[in-house]
């Protein structure tokens, strides 16, 4: 209980001191005249005022409360090296146990720096502040950080803590540890396809000096550079970009002897591949209704450079007309189909049919660009069955199928088995109903001889769209020239965009359109294996961890064409898939992460700090041995910390659970106190 004296005037305050500055002024003259009785009348003076001011006697029922010491346990990755999670149980269950026999002492235990993919770093204060969250500032006694080190959202100032009590620091981790790791000094985010950048790496040795280490460079899994660095040497390598999206390069250091951990001899650039201007030759044999839906498609695309050209007249037809105006400007055919052929990434044949415009040596300059890498797209209408066809040119030597006629007939275009799963024409919108909710065709080409199944069939089941191969380069032959109906939207129109776009891009080796290719994505906190494939089965997928475990996983039938498997993503690093054939790469999380950058463990990081509050970082392991000072209970100290101990600060904190209170000058008590001080000045003054 907790007795004190509460005043509860009954005037304002002002007239309290008023009426004490004129009692102060009455007593000084009458000491000053030496008046009779001066010590009663001021008596009763003051009196009065007193029962002006309305004082009472209270009583408070208290309830101490405890105090909170929080114990923050380091469960990051880097606590997996060496001994360190053994350690850091021992000192745990060691220190809750001196921590609970501490009389009005609470223990809060929280787990933190878990890695999730996402967090980069160990974060200790995060859930320091969490488990303290709900505590007064006056309740928290302290707090125990139990951790190798290596923690990286250390705040700037102790009192950026929000309270005032001591911080300690166990640390897990031998002394004389040693560690080997690449550090990325500077690195591109973005590169151009088909140009070189630059990443500058230092080789950094931990706990030794004047080794040397061989380094390793990869490029998407292959090794492109080699060379051997000492100790604290830096260097910089060029990586070629040779595709669109991400490039990732490893650059591996051998291993020390004796290291703590091989995790972080390696490191990990993604440079994203952009690329330039696409571009793209566009030949319009003659001009028809569905000649512009291609120039429109090109045209949006930002990316994509277009060259037209349109035969507007054939060179046999004779009218008189001048020669300087058969054209706006002249047909450079010898530039554009022998010199700068290879700088084009796509040529288009629009209902193009030889008219002595094109050389047949050139026709065989166009096959040969095709097998070294080119793509070549025919959108054929009756010219492609012709006696004038491309097709008997050298050109047909990488022409999926012979023409032999045209059928002229309303249908459907419907995707073929192959096409359902086939990366162009998979899911287009209105595939999945029949009839397909697209407009009608009403022309195609008959072919026969291909050389692969077709994507999309037409009339009769007769093939209406081949994607195939050539050496190198691509091919992609649509059957019927009236896709500019789906444009139109003719019956409702057709998803003619989609079609379109993903068979160009897929003609220029988009790699999210390959037919056969394993990749990696990050959903969630889970790990996604995607195999696509035109198989009917794909093989076991073996799947590699960043710190080297490896596991087996079997697919499961997705989408058609795709087959998928999931694990959590329960590292930070590099993961790698293959199949035996195919492999995939992909970084989870950031792409030098924190956490491994420095593993071995330190006092120093939070020495500081600790020393700010009164606290200490120490080491806990000696050997195999796990020893931790002494816990003490402080009432009062500025320091907390000693030759073997630790201490928390005990707070005084209570709840109040009643409060009595008892005016002096209430009802009959104040009556007869007045009462007597009137009577005793009037005594006096009757003498």
């Amino acid at each position: 209980m907790n007795y004190g004296i509460a005043f509860t005037p009954l005037v304002p305050a002002i007239v309290l001191w008023i009426a004490l500055a004129a009692i102060v002024v009455i007593a000084i003259v009458l000491l000053v005249a030496r008046a009779r009785g001066a010590a009663v009348r001021v008596a009763a003076l003051a009196l009065f005022l007193l029962a002006l001011a309305n004082p009472s006697f209270t009583r408070e029922d208290r309830d101490p409360l405890t105090s909170v010491a929080a114990v923050v346990v380091d469960k990051s990755p880097s606590q997996n090296f060496g001994n360190r999670n053994r350690e850091a149980a021992q000192a745990q269950e060691a220190l809750v146990d001196s921590l609970k026999k501490v009389k009005g002492l609470e223990v809060r235990v929280v787990e933190a720096g878990q890695a999730d993919g996402e967090t980069d770093g160990t974060k200790l204060f995060g859930a320091l502040a969490s488990v303290l969250s709900d505590v007064p500032v006056d309740r928290v006694a302290g707090a125990f950080l139990i951790t190798d080190g290596r923690v990286h959202d250390i705040p700037a100032s102790a009192t950026a803590l929000g309270f005032q009590a001591p911080v300690h620091a166990l640390i897990t981790g031998q002394k004389d540890e040693r560690d080997r790791r690449i550090a990325i000094t500077a690195a591109p985010r973005f590169g151009i396809v088909g140009q070189t950048q630059t990443i500058s790496y230092r080789l950094d040795d931990q706990g030794v000096t004047g080794e040397r280490a061989k380094v390793t460079i990869r490029r998407d899994g292959e090794v492109i550079n080699e060379r051997t660095l000492s100790s604290g040497q830096a260097a910089s390598v060029d990586v070629d970009i040779k595709h669109a999206g991400p490039n990732i390069v490893e650059i591996e250091a051998s291993p020390l002897e004796r290291e703590l951990t091989p995790v972080n001899n390696r490191a990990v650039v993604a440079i994203d591949g952009v690329r330039d201007k696409l571009r793209v030759l566009l030949v319009s044999g003659e001009p028809h209704s569905g000649e512009r839906t291609w120039r429109n498609l090109l045209k949006s695309d930002a990316s994509v450079d277009l060259v037209h050209f349109t035969i507007l007249r054939p060179p046999e037809k004779q009218d008189g007309t001048p020669i300087n105006e058969l054209s706006l400007i002249a047909f450079p055919t010898r530039e554009l189909f022998q010199q700068k052929i290879n700088e084009f990434q796509l040529i288009i044949f629009d209902r193009y049919a030889r008219q002595g415009v094109l050389p047949i040596a050139y026709f065989d300059n166009i096959a040969r660009y095709v097998r070294g890498g080119g793509a070549v797209l025919v959108s054929a209408g009756p010219d492609y069955a012709s006696n004038t066809s491309i097709w008997r040119t050298p050109l047909d030597s990488v022409l999926p199928a012979e023409p032999v006629g045209v059928t002229e007939k309303p249908f459907y275009a419907h995707l073929s088995d192959i096409g359902k799963r086939h990366p162009v024409t998979r899911a287009l919108e209105g595939s999945a109903s029949e009839p397909p909710r697209w407009s009608r065709f009403f022309r195609t080409v008959d072919t026969r001889n291909s050389v692969n199944p077709p994507v999309m069939t037409g009339a009769d089941g007769k093939p209406l769209l081949f994607l195939s191969r050539f050496g190198e380069g691509r091919v992609a032959l649509l059957l019927s020239d009236h896709i500019w109906l789906w444009a139109r939207g003719y019956e409702g129109g057709g998803p003619h965009l989609d079609l379109l776009r993903r068979m160009s891009h897929w003609l220029m080796k988009q790699p999210d359109l390959d037919e056969e290719a394993l990749r990696l994505q990050v959903q969630g906190k889970n790990l996604v294996v995607v195999r696509q494939t035109m198989a009917d089965s794909v093989q076991p997928v073996s799947v590699t961890s960043p710190s080297g475990a490896s596991q087996d996983l079997t697919l499961s039938p997705g989408d058609p064409g795709e087959w998928r498997a999931s694990l959590p993503a329960s590292e930070l690093g590099l993961w790698q898939a293959t199949d035996g054939t195919l492999k995939a790469l992909i970084n989870v999380g950031p792409t030098n992460p924190k956490e491994f950058s420095e593993v071995t463990s330190t006092v120093d990081t939070l020495r500081p700090l600790t020393q700010a509050t009164g606290g200490n970082a120490v080491r806990v392991a000696s050997g195999a041995d796990v020893e931790l000072p002494r816990i003490l209970p402080v009432r009062s100290a500025s320091v907390f910390a000693g030759d073997g101990w630790m201490g928390v600060r005990m707070r005084d904190a209570s709840v109040v659970k009643g409060v009595g209170v008892l005016p002096i000058f209430a009802g009959l008590i104040g009556l007869l106190l007045l009462l007597g001080a009137f009577a005793a000045t009037w005594v006096r003054e009757g003498r």
